[in-house]
């Protein structure tokens, strides 16, 4: 996305991460204002479940068609497991 027809596997990888990291603090924001206190891991389930339809079937398929040509159930599998750690991690954070 951000290094296109680059080769070095350090640079692409270091790309992937920060992309992964603006990404995941685009959607934490809103969330953690958003996401009700009560059943927040199964609230954050779902929205991760709409952020991946948002994500892999609307956005990527008209910028990123690299990222659409990916298999979706591996991509919707990390979308779960994103949802699954923000989920644990806002209800930890709260009950502080």
């Amino acid at each position: 996305m951000l290094l296109p027809g680059e080769t070095s596997l350090a640079k692409l990888v270091g790309a992937a991460a920060l992309v992964h990291c603006t990404v995941s603090l685009f959607w934490a924001l809103p969330l953690w204002r958003w996401l009700p206190r009560r059943a927040t891991l199964e609230w954050a389930l779902l929205a991760a479940v709409l952020i991946a339809l948002l994500d892999l079937k609307l956005i990527a398929p008209l910028y990123f068609p690299q990222v659409a040509a990916l298999d979706f159930w591996p991509q919707l599998a990390d979308h779960l497991m994103w949802g699954a750690a923000f989920g644990i991690a806002l209800g930890w954070w709260r009950r502080l």
